[in-house]
């Protein structure tokens, strides 16, 4: 199997990071001005920081496994040690293929970028989803031999992904000074633009529901331009759960449950209860909170949710198939947790009936019944669905439902 060398495919690490900065600087100027005007430089900084801000990637050495062992047929032409009538020719013995499997956190991307400090010998894999293969062919089978070049080659990708860090740290620390930079000049771009239409002393016409920043004085005087008032208190941002977050959130779920498909009769007796908190352990170990340490909690029976300033962002219950009605009411329960707009909810539910093909047709077709249903958001997989309904107490707040159903065999 030919590997590719990491570390280089895409390019230098360095104009990644300033295309990032380029995007950072893009979103500003196109805020819309009212809002860059009224809005505070550090809270804006802060928003921007949150979002463009990178982690580097860290391999995890205590779950390096062997993915796949198999025989194959091996080229030995090129070995001088071997009689070989014809080496124009490709010559093959029987030998053997070792794929081992390094799993990672954080984004994979920058397994393919070049960081500012490297050698010119870049370690050789594949970026599999979130782990690094590395495949080795060997006719003999010395496991000593397997072992030493396996570690050469962790020990090599340990110490790129060392200067990666380091680009990425330099990036994040030089990222606030240049944000709030960018927001300081749009912010006095915008301000010595209106002051000069001002100073035209031509009447404008102005939008009835535009925003007012500052007014003129009414004195019969030479006006005098002041930059807008803004107030000392802290801007405070409504709490809401971004869609690609969400949507991690999501895909962490459905990997758990792809593990208790596997193993069934570890999770066979367990309860909806007992469930929940296999979630928790997940979802914790990506996320941080904030003064808990644990961004997921839990808050009566079965839900998983983040809350934010009292809100709850996000949502998820547990249930097992229990019918028709059971189903229709979990959604009511979940709409009933939900007070601020934008939230994203998740209904899991798991199956021990024989008939899963028959459940996920119900599903779909009682949800549509629902009070609350407005339309399909979108069918991500043959278990999962995802769809747009509105909160009970007003049709205009929206919200994301996504149930997904998982075959659980007793």
């Amino acid at each position: 199997m030919i590997q590719n060398p990491l570390f280089i495919r895409k390019g230098e690490l360095r104009n990644c990071l300033e295309q990032r900065k380029s995007e950072l600087k893009n979103e500003i100027e196109s805020i819309e001005p009212n809002y860059m005007l009224n809005v505070s430089v550090d809270n804006l900084s802060k928003y921007l920081l949150s979002k463009y801000s990178l982690d580097s990637p860290s391999i995890v050495e205590d779950k390096i496994y062997v993915y796949n062992q198999s025989e194959v047929d091996i080229d030995v032409k090129s070995d001088r040690t071997r009689f070989i009538p014809d080496r124009s020719r490709p010559f093959y013995i029987r030998g053997i293929s070792v794929t081992i499997a390094i799993p990672f956190y954080n984004d994979g991307s920058f397994f393919e970028y070049r960081p500012s400090t490297f050698n010119y010998s870049p370690p050789l894999g594949q970026i599999i989803g979130q782990e690094v293969h590395l495949t080795y062919e060997k006719v003999e089978h010395i496991a000593e031999e397997l072992k030493e070049t396996y570690e050469k080659d962790v020990n090599e990708i340990k110490q790129y992904l060392e200067w990666v860090k380091r680009d990425i740290d330099s990036f994040n620390q030089s990222l606030e000074s240049f944000a709030k930079q960018n927001i300081t000049q749009r912010k006095k771009k915008l301000i010595d633009a209106q002051g000069m239409v001002a100073g035209l002393g031509i009447p404008i016409k102005r939008r009835d529901d535009a925003q007012k920043t500052y007014t003129l004085p009414e004195i019969r005087r030479k006006p005098k331009f002041e930059l807008p008032k803004v107030e000392t208190k802290a801007f405070e941002y409504e709490p809401t759960l971004p869609i690609e977050e969400y949507e991690h959130i999501l895909n962490i779920i459905q990997n758990m449950v792809m593990v208790m498909e596997r193993s069934p009769r570890a999770f066979a007796n367990m309860e909806e209860e007992d469930l929940r908190q296999h979630f928790l352990v997940q979802l914790n170990g990506h996320y941080e909170g904030q003064a808990t340490g644990e961004t997921f909690n839990f808050d009566g029976k079965t839900d998983i949710l983040i809350r934010v300033k009292n809100k709850n962002i996000f949502i998820a219950e547990c249930k097992f198939w229990k019918g028709e009605k059971e189903f229709v009411k979990a959604i009511d329960q979940l709409l009933g947790y939900t007070c601020w707009r934008d939230t994203k909810i998740a209904l899991l539910i798991f199956n021990k009936n024989k008939d899963f093909s028959l459940i996920l047709k119900k599903i779909q077709e009682n949800i549509k019944f629902h009070a609350c249903y407005e339309s399909e958001h979108g069918k991500k997989e043959e278990t999962i669905f995802q769809y747009l309904f509105h909160q009970p107490s007003d049709t205009s707040r929206k919200l994301i439902l996504t149930v997904m159903a998982f075959n659980i065999p007793s």
